[in-house]
């Protein structure tokens, strides 16, 4: 049986610190760039998955998986779309809505703010506000009775609560005696709502669907249907059929297209940042190529010596390829571990280093998201390793082919 001793001697190589301390040491700081690099990608590449998790939740927490839509003067045959829309065996609710721009005022306080016009039985069905009610629920808002709910940055901003009053206006004009005035109506306040996200949380206001006719003076017509499906990923191919089965006075649209730049942006940053930080795990993997330099350079006689006993070129070269690459396995494993730890307790670490600090390090005012979730896959473990073993495994073909061109002769001239 062929004893593997390119291994043996590789290894052995790799543990000697005698003769050359500082061969060691530069050893030593590529197993800890390597290991650097790679937890940063497994803990960076973790973060950006949060992102797009929390972001799709969110988003898709308050937006619908598909809309129909008419003209801009509304649908008033709402109920025949919906119909022809429940007979797509991927859709699982549908809910009208009315869709509009105002202010809300209370006292001094003035804040610009979306309106939705909403039918609270259906539209439990279609998103998971109601699952987000702080105070209050869906079902106080009745017709007529011109309840308003708020989300949790805007309540806070006005000062209201349960049971104030607040002045709502829409950029519509009413003509009077007194001159031309802006359309506004008092609500009352009956529930508030978090989502987490502060573009609905600070700028989004629901009423009952009759209130909202009444008040933009839409009678019988709505701004749309919104749609919920088994898969909200099959949305643009749910879209395409509806849009083909609809009568062409329909339009037909799908999360992924009103709020395709989110999620662009984030694939287009775990990318970029998956490129960046394996320069990391690249200048690393450099740093062994010179180390296996001197390596050879510093063993020369021992190669000479090997080769008059016998070994191949091919062996002298798995000699040193087995030595880098130990290097690299070794950095990367580690880097694996601290990598996985550090990406399952992101989401802990980040409270504890505000608290130490006193800063918020994602503000809610300016950030979709306030926290710093976390989400590992196996798939970006397992591509990250293999990168970086990669990169290991070729930085040691050059020294590695080096020492198999080593001359016997030559080098045990002077010895």
């Amino acid at each position: 049986m062929r004893h593997p001793y390119e291994l043996f001697a590789g290894l052995r190589y790799t543990r000697a610190k005698r003769r050359n301390h500082f061969i060691s040491f530069i050893s030593l700081a590529s197993m800890i760039g390597i290991a650097i690099g790679v937890m940063a990608l497994i803990t960076v590449l973790s973060v950006m998955n949060g992102f797009e998790r929390e972001l799709r939740t969110r988003i898709l927490g308050m937006a619908s998986h598909a809309t129909i839509t008419g003209s801009s003067e509304g649908l008033a045959d709402w109920h025949e779309a919906v119909k022809l829309a429940s007979k797509n065996p991927e859709i699982v609710a549908a809910a009208p809505y009315i869709d509009g721009e105002g202010m809300v005022k209370v006292g001094s306080e003035l804040s610009g703010t979306m309106l939705r016009g909403i039918v609270p039985a259906d539209e439990t069905k279609v998103d998971d506000v109601a699952t987000h009610m702080k105070v209050g629920t869906l079902d106080d808002l009745k017709p007529g009775s011109y309840n308003i709910i708020l989300g949790r940055e805007l309540a806070q901003l006005l000062a209201v609560g349960v049971g104030d009053k607040v002045d709502l206006m829409i950029p519509q004009a009413t003509v009077t005696p007194a001159g031309v005035l802006p359309r506004f109506r008092r609500f009352t306040v009956s529930g508030v709502f978090q989502v987490g996200m502060y573009e609905y949380d600070r700028g989004l206001v629901l009423i009952n669907i009759e209130d909202a006719a009444a008040l933009l003076r839409m009678p019988g017509r709505v701004t749309g249907v919104r749609l919920k499906l088994h898969d909200m990923f099959d949305a643009p191919r749910v879209s395409r059929e509806l849009a083909q089965q609809l009568p062409n006075i329909y339009y037909v649209s799908d999360w992924t297209r009103s709020h395709a730049n989110f999620f662009r942006a984030v694939k287009t940053e775990k990318m970029v940042m998956f490129i960046i930080l394996s320069l990391i795990v690249g200048v690393a993997a450099f740093n062994i190529v010179s180390t296996l330099v001197m390596v050879v350079q510093d063993k020369q006689a021992d190669i000479a010596i090997l080769r008059t006993l016998g070994a191949t070129p091919r062996s002298i070269m798995a000699i040193f390829m087995v030595q880098g690459s130990i290097i690299g396995v070794v950095g990367t494993l580690f880097g694996v571990i601290f990598g996985v730890l550090l990406a399952l307790n992101v989401e802990q670490l980040v409270p504890l280093l505000e608290a130490l600090t006193g800063q918020q390090f994602l503000s809610p005012d300016v950030y979709y998201i306030s926290d710093l979730p976390s989400q590992l896959k196996a798939s970006d473990v397992f591509r990250i390793s293999m990168l970086s073993l990669a990169l290991g495994l070729l930085s040691t073909i050059y020294p590695a082919y080096r020492a198999s061109r080593v001359n016997p002769a030559e080098a045990l001239r002077y010895e």
